[in-house]
């Protein structure tokens, strides 16, 4: 799910350390656009604490573009986007799963399951590679293969916003400590 194509998969496999020696995690990659201009979609955080800022983005970019000049693995031309995840940000990792479990999310499979592709509903985390998701109108928790998943993503909701605001408040607070001691 980081990488959609087999391109992007080997992108990976070339950035994946550059972006674990600065300290950050590439949460998804996509190669995407034609044969004439190219974009290469980065989402990232930083590997301590799941945050990512503006400077955060510029310093990975500038490390990663080190890396992608000297090895040339795209050809033709190209632009580089290095983005936080944003806050209904793509679950693409085990880890994400546990860390938005009771967050709204949709998922998209690669197969039809119970006569359908996407689901929508509460996360309920992930166990034995198993992503755990209450249907609405359904008793129990349904269980999708974590293998059978090609799109994951958090829903916009009050819930989630009130999360991320909490969060800034607590990241803003802890600098202006910093910058006061």
């Amino acid at each position: 799910m980081r990488g959609k194509t087999a391109e992007d998969l080997k992108l990976l496999e070339l950035l994946d350390p550059v972006a674990e020696a600065a300290g950050y995690e590439i949460v998804r990659l996509r190669l995407m656009g034609g044969a004439e201009h190219r974009r290469l979609q980065i989402m990232a955080e930083r590997a301590s604490d799941g945050d990512m800022v503006v400077e955060d983005c510029a310093r990975l970019s500038r490390a990663i573009s080190e890396v992608m000049d000297a090895a040339d693995p795209i050809s033709g031309e190209y632009t580089l986007e290095v983005s936080s995840p944003g806050i209904d940000r793509p679950l693409t990792r085990p880890k994400d799963f546990e860390a938005w479990e009771g967050f709204e999310v949709k998922i998209e499979l690669d197969r039809l399951a119970e006569g359908r592709k996407r689901f929508r509903g509460v996360l309920q985390g992930i166990e034995d590679d198993q992503v755990g998701i209450d249907l609405e109108g359904e008793a129990e928790t349904a269980m999708i293969p974590l293998a059978w998943i090609v799109e994951a993503k958090l829903v916009l909701t009050d819930e989630l916003m009130k999360r991320g605001a909490e969060g800034r408040a607590a990241r803003l607070a802890s600098e202006q400590q910093q910058t006061t001691e």
